[in-house]
């Protein structure tokens, strides 16, 4: 396979993986609605006699509709389930980010098209939808009013977000800005894609839609081939792992069928079947949408159970124990949940002639049951539980489920005979025919795909060591060096400007080496360790939890610590000389007792690391801007700020030492990111005895982050100062 074509079957493989996560969910749910529906619906009940025990207002009755109606919960916000699993599965670090930002991203996305509706008149004013729309264009999603997308949306929604997660995790903007850095750009950068994509959906969507009628059309009218030969692909693309793909839209998409139902139009073949089971008007389910969910059943059920029976009576004699005892395992399982992987991937590995017969018999099934007017519906694989579900309960009259027995006497025969006779005629090694010393298995999806390549990307070019470390890599292989190595790390985490590590031995620690990095400061508090790097933090422990994950995984070889870490490949290249700063004076922050930074009860900020300033001991909790300037930086738990002069002065505010812990208890913020404000103006309120009293110093720095820009930062008063009046600090360039 070419480097292209490799790279592509790896993505379309990880996209196979990721909505597997979603569509794993689907049983559940459907036993919740399978069971809630049945025993909900009128007919079902009156069929089973139950109507003493399952009447509206009886206790089971309201049971059962809650069963209903949380499955339905679920079937029914599917688009913003695989927004929020694919973005998962596909972000390759900071996942929990990716998920966020795909939900932004979709709300957002649905909200543009919203409002372009109503601009052209799609959607008047009170919400109704114009009479010029087609049927079914238009569709309510968590309560937006939005062109109907389906799970394609959010597809899309999850690929765009996590694509946009794996290239702005790191994102370093200009210091003023640097607080929206990181991994907090990402959502950001979300909500702007989001419109983005929103307007260009707004105008192809339609397009889109229409061709997926047309095809939908053609599907429905190849008839039964049709369902032969979705049958035949669903299978085939089973080693690959990429069957997902290509059953997803029929399920999910107008590609299965629309139907229209109580009123409302829903959209492919799984939607269609649940809403069906939902209703208490269905007669019959829908046969031209179930034919792309039932015709697993028989060879699930039937098909390969007798396909490993014939296996068992085709072991040696002395080995037909131990084969019979894996072979039934593996048939039940397929039996009862429909789960064939042990099953296929054996016979997939020993013949691929019997893969290719077992793929022209499921296209043979699916196509029986739609020449049978079979309409069983189904969440994730067919065996004995959706059999039961979605067949027997709702009934005959609806499901015609009794003519899918015969198909499994058929199946079964069909399957046991065309194994045995072919095991025989090849001598295929299949569980229990192996050489004495040889150990009776079966074979795994990953040691099938190990032993023949068959869905692997790129051929398994395995972990070399990389000859080489890009620069963040080299940042990061230095601190890792600094702090006694990978297998001295046990947690890594960050605040407004700290790496804050946890070690095993905190007496490893080399500060030389971590200043080396950039880094102002380090404070060591046994084996808690915080390594000062500014604003800029959050970029910091993304490269460096991203190294050490290598590292542990293999990705990168240990050896290459070895010069990294001796700080040659980390130093810096000298800065160009800074323009000269504008002299400044800042007022005081706070009401109280001023102190000298080196009073200041922590090291971190006695030491300067962070940059010169002062300290207040406040006694009034009111925090006031020292300064005109741009709020950069407002720290999620509330007890830091950052501010940008109009010269340039870059301003931290630290109410209180180690005031994080609180998580924003006892803090209330009374500005926003970006706002302009004016020396005086109230920053933040807190309560100074509640924080002390939860054991925490109020003692606040006011840093000057960029103090080494100026010639001198010096004190103008002592003693006590009161914020707002008194001149407190002066900034000499």
């Amino acid at each position: 396979m070419s480097e292209g074509g490799s790279s592509a079957f790896a993505v379309a493989q990880q996209i196979g993986k990721s909505l597997f996560l979603p569509i794993a969910v689907l049983p559940f749910a459907g036993v919740l609605l399978g069971v809630g529906a049945s025993f909900s619906n009128p007919t079902t009940i009156a069929a089973y006699g139950l109507e003493s025990t399952l009447h509206p207002g009886s206790a089971l009755f309201s049971f059962m509709l809650i069963l209903s109606n949380v499955g339905g919960a679920i079937f029914g916000n599917l688009p913003l389930i695989f927004a929020l699993a694919v973005a998962l599965g596909m972000a390759k670090k900071e996942k929990g980010i990716a998920v966020l930002g795909a939900a932004i991203f979709y709300l957002v996305l649905l909200t543009t098209i919203h409002v372009f509706l109503g601009l052209d008149g799609s959607i008047h004013a009170d919400g109704s939808i114009d009479e010029k729309v087609k049927e079914g264009a238009i569709t309510s999603v968590l309560g937006i009013v939005t062109l109907q997308m389906g799970v394609f949306a959010g597809i899309v929604t999850g690929l765009v977000a996590a694509e946009l997660c794996n290239r702005y995790y790191k994102m370093q903007l200009p210091p003023a800005f640097s607080f929206f850095g990181g991994t907090r750009f990402v959502p950001i950068v979300c909500m702007i894609f989001g419109i983005i994509v929103g307007v260009i959906m707004y105008f192809v969507w339609p397009f889109v839609q229409t061709g997926i009628f047309a095809l939908g059309g053609v599907v429905q009218a190849a008839g039964y081939f049709g369902t032969f030969f979705f049958g035949c692909c669903e299978r085939a693309l089973i080693p690959f792992g990429l069957h997902h793909i290509f059953y997803l839209p029929f399920w999910q998409t107008g590609l299965g069928g629309t139907a229209v139902i109580d009123g409302q139009t829903v959209m492919g073949a799984q939607n269609i079947f649940f809403a069906e089971l939902a209703s208490p008007n269905t007669e019959h389910f829908s046969v031209d949408a179930a034919r792309f969910l039932m015709g697993k059943f028989p060879f699930m059920m039937a098909g390969l159970p007798a396909a490993a029976f014939a296996m068992y009576t085709c072991a040696r004699p002395e080995k037909k124990k131990a084969a019979g005892s894996l072979l039934f395992s593996v048939g039940l399982t397929s039996f009862l949940t429909g789960i064939t992987e042990p099953i296929e991937f054996t016979f997939l590995f020993l013949a691929k002639e019997l893969f290719a017969i077992h793929v022209f018999y499921a296209g043979v099934s699916f196509a029986a049951c739609h020449i049978m007017g079979i309409a069983m519906g189904t969440t994730f694989s067919d065996g004995l539980i959706d059999f039961i579900l979605y067949g027997v309960l709702p009934g005959q009259s609806k499901t015609n489920w009794m003519m899918m027995l015969p198909l499994f006497a058929v199946f079964a025969v069909l399957y046991f005979v065309t194994f045995k006779f072919l095991i025989m005629k090849w001598d295929l090694k299949t569980p229990g025919r192996e050489a004495d010393d040889e150990e009776v298995k079966m074979m795994s999806k990953d040691e099938y795909r190990k032993a023949t390549g068959v869905g692997v990307a790129g051929g398994g070019a395995g972990s070399a060591a990389l000859s080489s470390l890009t620069p963040d890599q080299q940042k990061s292989a230095t601190i890792l060096g600094g702090v006694g190595g990978v297998d001295n790390v046990t947690e890594i985490d960050c605040c407004a400007t700290r790496l804050r590590l946890t070690l095993v031995d905190g007496s490893k620690v080399n500060e030389a080496v971590l200043k080396s990095t950039g880094a102002g400061g380090v404070v060591i508090k046994g084996n808690a360790i915080q390594v000062i790097y500014g604003p800029s933090v959050t970029i910091v422990k993304a490269n460096f939890e991203e190294f050490v994950e290598d590292i542990r995984a293999g990705k990168i070889d240990r050896s290459i610590l070895e010069s990294a870490s001796g700080g040659g490949g980390s130093s810096a290249p000298a800065e160009p000389e800074k323009p000269k700063m504008k002299d400044a004076i800042l007022g005081a922050h706070l009401t109280g007792r001023m102190m000298l930074m080196n009073e200041v009860p922590d090291d971190g900020f006695a030491s300067r690391a962070m940059g010169d300033g002062v300290a207040v001991e406040p006694t009034v909790g009111k925090l006031l801007a020292p300064a005109d300037g741009t709020i950069t930086l407002i720290f999620p738990t509330k007890h830091a700020v950052g501010m940008v002069t109009p010269d340039g002065a870059e301003l931290l505010m630290h109410i209180g030492i180690d005031t994080v812990k609180l998580n924003g208890e006892h803090f209330e913020v009374h500005v926003t990111d970006g706002q302009e404000v004016k020396r005086g103006d109230l920053l933040v309120t807190f309560d100074i005895k509640a924080i002390k009293k939860a054991g925490y110093p109020v003692t606040t720095p006011l840093i000057v982050t960029n103090s080494s820009a100026y010639g001198t930062v010096r004190p103008l008063k002592t003693g006590d100062v009161k914020a707002g009046e008194n001149d407190l600090v002066e900034l000499l360039g």
